[in-house]
């Protein structure tokens, strides 16, 4: 493991240190900080030179800071003779911009893959896309992990009984299936008719919940009102403990307070992709670690062994 190198941005430090810690090396010392105008500066404290290195940083708010210091650590790496650069982007921002759905708008997720690939990265690991066809967007390898193993585990030592797997959308119905199936429990989906981004005008419910422990899954909860919207709509129609799996916390704007406000939530599971503030922190609210499965994809990237061996 001489020729690994982890290196890690500002937006989450923690996890990084947990992969080294799963992986038994060290963080590369590197330095980033602010220019007095705000610019973002970075040096690489060591020798990378010849070296496979990850530089770990989810693009989560802000999310525009977060991904220029991505690029800016890139450009420094590829400039210290790297061998190659893998971005670990363990929550991949701008993902819900990956399609042209109305006129004159951008499909952004392409410019940041686009932005990516021309710094220098040679490889992308990222951990629940929120659209899979984004991975086409790259012209380079990109591996897509899944935390349902993550949350399996946890929710196994649970031992619920009359378990439904919930999608909160159609979206998000391909990503429930697999959590059924894993979790060998039933299916439900939730179809709600949007009237904005933030507020939705009709829900109807597909499937049998009533009597039944529902977990919600989801890649993401940003202002957290289509959770709250799901879980009102199961309540209603008899569930009988509702608890949430949701990869990412972005947890922005009002999210916080309707989950506070949300009695009806059982508990809530993310993961640490993104790191949850203490100003985030209400008692409903249950971080698990990614760090060892983002550890071994390293691992097993760096050795040119198999990384899909990790969904089984």
């Amino acid at each position: 493991m001489d020729k690994l190198a982890i290196v890690s941005g500002t937006a989450n430090p923690k996890l990084a240190g947990d992969i080294c810690q799963y992986l038994k090396v060290k963080l590369c010392d590197a330095f980033v900080s602010k220019f007095s105008d705000s610019e973002t500066r970075v040096k690489i404290n060591e020798n990378v030179r010849g070296k496979d290195v990850f530089v770990v940083q989810p693009t989560s708010p802000p999310v525009n800071e977060h991904l220029m210091e991505l690029l800016i650590m890139i450009d420094a790496i590829r400039r210290s003779s790297a061998r190659r650069i893998t971005a670990v982007i363990p929550y991949f921002g701008y993902a819900r911009q990956d399609r042209k759905d109305q006129p004159r708008v951008p499909i952004t997720a392409t410019l940041v893959a686009n932005l990516l690939t021309s710094t220098g990265a040679d490889r992308i690991l990222t951990v629940d896309l929120h659209a899979g066809q984004i991975q086409g967007f790259f012209d380079i390898p990109l591996d897509h992990l899944f935390a349902v193993g993550v949350f399996k585990d946890y929710i196994t030592e649970l031992k619920l009984k009359d378990m439904v797997v919930v999608s909160p959308d159609v979206g998000s119905i391909k990503m429930a299936r697999g959590y059924a199936k894993r979790l060998e429990a039933g299916l439900a989906i939730i179809d709600k008719r949007r009237i904005s981004p933030d507020k939705t005008e009709d829900m109807h419910l597909l499937g049998e919940v009533k009597g039944k422990n529902a977990v919600i899954v989801d890649d993401l909860i940003a202002t957290g009102s289509s959770l709250v919207e799901a879980v009102e709509t199961l309540k209603k129609a008899g569930a009988k403990n509702i608890m949430a799996a949701i990869t990412h916390g972005v947890l922005s704007g009002p999210a916080i307070e309707r989950l506070d406000k949300c009695k009806d939530l059982k508990e809530m599971l993310i993961t640490d992709t993104i790191p949850l503030t203490k100003e985030k922190k209400i008692s409903r609210i249950k971080v698990l670690s990614i760090a060892e499965l983002l550890g071994e994809a390293i691992k097993r990237i760096h050795n040119e062994e198999s990384v899909s061996r990790l969904f089984d």
